[in-house]
């Protein structure tokens, strides 16, 4: 059953994978991919397709980022192309959104069909962490969300309170509010780059550093990294 469900799942994603990229470079030039004005061009083909139906497009982007995170996607691009398409702040309210269910989705199919495998897999790794972070498991994962989970990849991430058998309410609502400050960094950074592209008439890589919808984010990211690091070695690492 364990590797029917893999293998299944495994075909849907590459299925998934193979149209999302179909979709987008069956619409793309290939011969004027140095060509800045043809940015600007997708850039107010997609604003006016959205704009013309704004809910549709909202509710397509939202079913997809949940199947792409339940198929173990990652995450940034989701983040950096719902800024683009849905600015800052719509962007920020549907990815977080949408990831969270996602996320919920994988780690029910995670408890439900390799419970047993997972927690053989990493419970060695995370032993003595255990009793320390089922103390206060909302507060804990919320925290290791809040600092962009810490380096582990995504995938992980949503999967790995598996070993903790951590509650699902817990689960969405410290994903949900954790998710909430990093998922508008890469929102606003993506919003930067459509801004950037609309209202410039040629690509110059320090004009595009210099602009404050992309320096700033870029900033705050640094910094929750930099916080990150340091949580992780102060009250992570060092529990028995």
């Amino acid at each position: 059953m364990n590797k029917r469900l893999k293998l299944f799942l495994g075909i849907v994603y590459v299925t998934i994978l193979f149209v999302f990229l179909y979709l987008i470079f069956s619409h793309i030039d290939i011969t004027r991919l140095d060509d800045f004005l043809y940015y600007k061009q997708i850039q107010t083909d997609l604003e006016k397709s959205i704009s013309k139906n704004l809910l549709l497009n909202v509710l397509l982007f939202f079913i997809f980022c949940i199947i792409w995170v339940t198929l173990l996607g990652f995450g940034s691009p989701l983040l950096i192309m719902s800024g683009v398409l849905f600015g800052k702040w719509l962007g920020t309210i549907i990815s977080v959104l949408s990831i969270s269910f996602g996320a919920l989705t994988l780690y029910s199919i995670a408890i439900f069909f390799f419970k047993d495998t997972i927690q053989y897999s990493l419970k060695g790794k995370f032993s003595k962490h255990i009793n320390f972070f089922q103390k206060n498991e909302f507060f804990y994962f919320f925290i290791f969300r809040l600092t962009g989970g810490l380096g582990i990849p995504f995938g992980i991430q949503n999967i790995l309170p598996v070993v903790f058998d951590m509650k699902k309410t817990n689960y969405f609502f410290a994903s949900f509010l954790g998710f909430i400050p990093i998922f508008f960094i890469w929102n606003t950074i993506g919003s930067g780059l459509e801004k950037y592209v609309k209202y410039s008439n040629d690509f110059s890589l320090i004009d595009l550093i210099m602009n404050k919808e992309i320096y700033l984010p870029i900033i705050m990211f640094a910094v929750v990294m930099i916080i990150s690091a340091i949580i992780k070695n102060k009250l992570f690492s060092n529990k028995n």
